[in-house]
């Protein structure tokens, strides 16, 4: 290998996201090494033949790589995945969150213990065919006092196709990871990706993308919480309106999110909502869409990039996303202490959801993002004179 030739460990996902990316790579002059990360036990009655972590998933990465000369291994995570992943899936949702394991899993896994692996390898860095920008080599003053005149940041931009923008699912990503972080896509769309892929003659050109969680047959996740945790670990509890009316039992807090409008027990004349969820008393409050608005929240583990250093000490304007297929709508932020950040929006925004991420933006660049927190004073429906003279009775 020529000594002045970058090594790159590359996810591939059996997608044409990935396997054009790896194209891509080689054309730029990179040494690239394929890499399908197997996250479900042999097994596992819940993988998906299609999905990412599925034995065709492997077989097309394993194609592509032959047609592009590049070698090919796969690497058994399903361990790491289970306990990073799985778990921490099914434990938000017993907490009364919904979580995000896109976020988790990019963190955790692609780029933080796939990394030995790429190091065993020789490689400089892991790339993905996510659709982000990372630009190499800014500096900042506080980098360059921390780590001398030539200390210099990665920056995490938008993808500049909308429709495919992840960035989003990126944020929590230290510079460690953005600084060994290479995303070829990031300045593509989607169509000029399946142009290549034709081109080049692979298999997986017109590939359907994904739209589930991709170890979440048919995108049901309650019948995967079911299969995961079992019955008897499901947190049942009541059904109450916003007024303290009770609606009716339920068969497990698990089962629902905020926003939710289907499969909400009683009648009513106006649609219902999920509009709070207490894990403490177990109880799912819902109530009317205007019920569902919010203007106010924090978030916490705040991860920070450095191009938030541009803005002055305090309070600063930007523009939020919370959830990835919001547009994002404008906010003040403000920073705390303790890792936590206040979010007030210009305009009240629908379905606020605690264990959500929510990220903040500067134009197309990531100054930084959260997980949406539970507010302090969760709202509950008035309680009878006997369960608040016995708090037993709330437990």
């Amino acid at each position: 290998m020529n000594k002045t030739k970058q090594r790159v460990l590359l996810g591939m996902s059996g997608g044409v996201d990935s396997s054009v990316a790896g194209y891509l790579l080689r054309e730029q002059g990179y040494d690239v090494i394929g890499v399908t990360m197997k996250v479900w036990p042999q097994d596992c009655i819940s993988r998906a033949e299609d999905k990412c972590c599925g034995p065709q998933a492997v077989a097309d990465a394993r194609g592509v790589a032959h047609t592009l000369g590049i070698p090919h291994y796969v690497v058994d995570e399903a361990d790491q995945f289970e306990r990073v992943v799985i778990d921490y899936f099914a434990s938000e949702y017993q907490a009364g969150r919904t979580p995000n394991p896109c976020v988790m899993c990019n963190e955790k896994l692609k780029f933080g213990n796939l990394w030995s692996k790429a190091a065993a390898l020789g490689c400089d860095y892991i790339a993905t065919g996510h659709y982000a920008i990372v630009e190499h080599g800014a500096v900042t003053a506080s980098s360059r006092r921390r780590e001398g005149a030539a200390a210099s940041h990665a920056v995490l931009r938008k993808g500049i196709d909308p429709r495919k923008d992840q960035s989003y699912f990126l944020f929590s990503l230290r510079q460690p990871q953005l600084r060994r972080a290479l995303m070829p896509l990031g300045k593509m769309t989607k169509p000029q990706i399946r142009e290549i892929a034709h081109s080049l003659g692979l298999k997986v050109a017109d590939k359907i993308d994904s739209q589930e969680i991709c170890f979440v047959p048919g995108n049901d996740y309650k019948a995967f919480l079911r299969s995961h945790l079992g019955e008897n670990e499901f947190h049942r509890g009541e059904i109450y309106d916003v007024n303290g009316n009770f609606v009716a039992e339920h068969g497990g807090i698990e089962l629902f999110t905020i926003g939710q409008r289907k499969g909400l027990p009683g009648g009513s004349l106006r649609p219902r909502y999920v509009v709070d969820l207490d894990p403490a008393t177990n109880r799912v409050i819902v109530g009317d869409a205007d019920d569902l608005a919010c203007e106010q929240f924090d978030i916490d583990r705040v991860n920070w990039h450095p191009a938030a250093e541009s803005v002055d000490a305090g309070s600063f304007q930007a523009v939020v996303k919370i959830r990835y297929n919001h547009p994002g709508t404008i906010a003040t932020v403000t920073p705390l202490e303790n890792n936590r950040a206040r979010i007030r929006l210009h305009d009240a925004q629908r379905a606020v959801t605690p264990g959500q991420a929510a990220v903040i933006y500067d134009g197309d660049v990531v100054f930084g993002g959260g997980w949406i927190c539970r507010p302090a004073s969760t709202r509950h429906p008035e309680r009878s004179e006997a369960e608040s003279k016995d708090p037993a009775m709330i437990a």
